[in-house]
């Protein structure tokens, strides 16, 4: 869109000053104001596209900042989910999970694909393979936990700690270089 836009601005600002000078007398109005038109949408058509690339770049830094949040709030709840689990019925540990992981979960779960718009499809291959492991054993836990298999729960909690603290290693050594693939254009 943007080049087009910038075709349009140099094609009708070309042909405005050509229909300006081919008759020394008079001016065609109706043709110059249609080139003239041309040029001030090929303008719009720009400013749009930048601010539309904006917009994108501010949501993904956005959502990429909600990842990092959420991933952290799941780790920091895995180490006290963990830390409790002695004191804690293994029949309850599901409805713990239930009060402390489906918002973040969910945060990080509709945000995730800025992670291969910033980084790259390699980037979110390694970040999600960790998280997608951790999900699994912490749903694996909760099934455990609800049909008392109490040696299941327990060290399917530490898996699912381990798998989602390297997600968030990951996506802090990713967030820590120099910048995201994408390149601003302007």
């Amino acid at each position: 869109m943007r080049t087009i836009g910038y075709l349009m601005i140099s094609f009708g600002f070309l042909a405005g000053a050509l229909i300006a000078v081919l008759d020394e007398q008079t001016v065609q109005w109706d043709y110059f104001i249609a080139a003239v038109v041309l040029g001030i949408v090929g303008i719009l058509l720009v400013r749009t596209h930048k601010k539309r690339l904006s917009q994108t770049e501010d949501k993904l830094t956005s959502n990429i900042k909600s990842i990092e949040l959420s991933l952290n709030r799941i780790v920091e709840n895995m180490k006290k989910l963990n830390e409790e689990k002695g004191s804690i019925h293994p029949g309850d540990i599901r409805h713990r999970i239930d009060q402390l992981f489906p918002e973040d979960l969910g945060t990080f779960v509709n945000a995730r694909e800025s992670i291969s718009h910033l980084y790259g499809l390699q980037a979110y291959t390694d970040v999600m393979s960790d998280f997608a492991a951790g999900e699994r054993y912490l749903n694996r836990v909760w099934s455990a936990s609800a049909d008392g298999y109490i040696d299941e729960v327990f060290a399917y909690l530490e898996k699912a700690q381990i798998q989602f603290s390297e997600a968030y290693e990951k996506l802090k050594k990713l967030n820590s270089k120099k910048g995201p693939i994408c390149q601003k254009t302007t």
